[in-house]
């Protein structure tokens, strides 16, 4: 394991459970990159930097590979997945196609309740710093929380469970491509009129709009990493 990957595998609180603590650990660390794509993920050499035991953490590794996050190989280990232009492509297609449907549900359902609550997210989004204090090239850990929360809000009034189970899951597959295009973002884009947009049209109840807004938000994002060349 690289210096790098020992220091951001930092020791678990004991009052976490080991491996909920774990599970949630390796899956910031999958989401954002900070484990990178194609990286070998040695089970002994995580579970002394964490201080847990190997069953902890192959345990989590299970789990997260259930989620699609981390890929296990047969005889291999587990490994983070690389990344691949096809795939982008096609989970910006499907997420696309879910999320229009999740959208037009909650319009269709949502109360005033629900329409406070967008406006708390997008401003929660739209004050937070969207880079590291650290490292400009990276997103700030609070952003992308609140990034999560606000589109997550967004569709909260659909009531088809196995909608919102497929967009989360959706959502995560295509976290990781949207955390490697932050370097890559041209300045010219302007993500808080973006975001704006799309609550916009959410809170107008014009479903077509908030669709649309939607898919040119999601194209972006593929757009610049496919320009880049970084996806193969």
């Amino acid at each position: 394991m690289s210096p790098r990957t020992a220091a951001l595998l930092r020791p678990l609180s004991p009052s976490a459970s080991l491996t909920e603590g774990a599970y949630d650990r390796l899956r910031a660390d999958l989401l954002s990159c900070r484990l990178a794509p194609g990286a070998k993920l040695k089970i002994a050499d995580i579970a002394a930097e964490t201080g847990v035991s190997s069953g902890v953490i192959r345990e989590a590794l299970s789990r997260l590979a259930a989620e699609g996050l981390v890929a296990m190989e047969a005889q291999k280990g587990f490994r983070v997945p690389p990344i691949a232009a096809a795939d982008l492509r096609a989970i910006t297609e499907a997420r696309i196609e879910i999320e229009a449907s999740c959208l037009r549900l909650a319009i269709a359902r949502g109360d005033v309740a629900w329409e406070s609550e967008i406006i708390a997210a997008y401003h929660r989004l739209s004050r937070v710093p969207e880079r590291a204090p650290d490292d400009a090239k990276r997103l700030s850990d609070d952003y992308a929380d609140a990034h999560t929360t606000f589109h997550a809000v967004l569709v909260a009034a659909c009531d088809n469970h196995w909608l919102l189970k497929t967009r989360d899951f959706l959502f995560a597959q295509s976290e990781r491509y949207r955390r490697l295009s932050v370097p890559m973002q041209n300045p010219i884009r302007d993500l808080d009129a973006e975001h704006r947009a799309i609550m916009q049209a959410v809170l107008d109840r014009r479903a077509d709009d908030a669709v649309e807004a939607t898919r040119a938000h999601l194209t972006a994002t593929m757009t610049i990493l496919l320009v880049s060349g970084l996806c193969n």
